[in-house]
């Protein structure tokens, strides 16, 4: 394939801005849409939009072959005029969904797999070239617990025994560079997970030893766990939906696999690899 532009939606998230830097150290032509002023290494291009409004993204679309989408927003609404906005220009999305879509266990009232799954059934009714990548949990979900260990030296969280097979952003950003740039994932939807299942209570050990000072897990409750959620502004669609769903992984957890490795020609990155990346977000 032609090394054409390819635009990265999410750019300035951990995920985005990885693809972003792949693409660029691989000499590929790339674009970064943002919504506000941002730094890239000297060749990226950044140009303003929003995927909250659709008519805004010409500019970013022009003369791009390929989208890297990555959905920032809690419900399927306005995704279709965005997915019209990028098949009048592009001819190839690949789309960050999740492991949640297309499970057994899928139930109504998981906000976070309903609109996921809408996401995807645009895309391929779209007349665009797709991949949807599946990941498992993002490891950078828990930069949520920095300030809590830079301040207290304990995470308060539910849940420690939670084994999850957590994704280093590199790695998704690895398989989605593939999907952009050659045909092998073409009408695929790769489940793709970190190395192994890790604790929380082990997750926040390994972020103790890669700062170098201890930190504690204090577990709490599920229903003040919810509540706090609520508090620090989540919908309570979503706080009611997401960690019940956590508490079923206890006795159901999410597989491990090695299709990082298949994809990308190199094992996946463990959470102590992830951990040491991000330390100085710890300390």
């Amino acid at each position: 394939m032609a090394r054409s532009r390819i635009l990265v939606t999410g750019a300035t998230g951990k995920v985005g801005g990885a693809v972003v830097t792949r693409l660029h150290a691989a000499g590929v032509p790339v674009r970064a849409l943002v919504r506000r002023e941002a730094d890239f290494p000297e060749g990226v291009q950044a140009v303003r939009g929003d995927l909250g409004d659709p008519a805004s993204l010409d500019t970013a679309l022009e003369g791009v072959d390929s989208v890297f989408l990555v959905w920032p927003f809690l419900s399927a609404e306005g995704a279709s005029d965005v997915i019209d906005a990028i098949g009048k220009r592009a001819r190839r999305v690949v789309y960050l969904s999740s492991a949640g879509v297309g499970s057994e266990k899928e139930e109504p009232g998981e906000a976070i797999t309903m609109f996921h799954t809408e996401l995807e059934r645009l895309i391929e009714a779209s007349g665009l070239e797709w991949t949807a990548l599946r990941p498992t949990g993002f490891a950078s979900n828990t930069l949520a617990w920095a300030e809590e260990v830079r301040t207290t030296g304990a995470v308060r969280a539910p849940l420690a025994r939670l084994a999850r097979p957590l994704i280093h952003e590199a790695d998704m950003a690895a398989v989605a560079v593939q999907a952009l740039t050659t045909d092998t994932l073409l009408g695929a939807r790769p489940l793709i997970t970190g190395l192994e299942l890790v604790t929380q209570e082990r997750q926040v050990a390994l972020i103790s030893e890669a700062i170098g000072r201890p930190v504690r897990f204090e577990e709490v409750a599920l229903d003040e766990a919810i509540e706090q959620m609520k508090a620090a502004g989540y919908p309570a669609e979503l706080a009611e939906a997401v960690l019940p769903a956590q508490a079923e992984m206890l006795d159901n957890p999410e597989p491990v696999n090695d299709e990082v490795e298949r994809i990308t020609g190199t094992p996946a990155r463990s959470f102590r690899e992830w951990a040491v990346d991000h330390a100085a977000d710890f300390r």
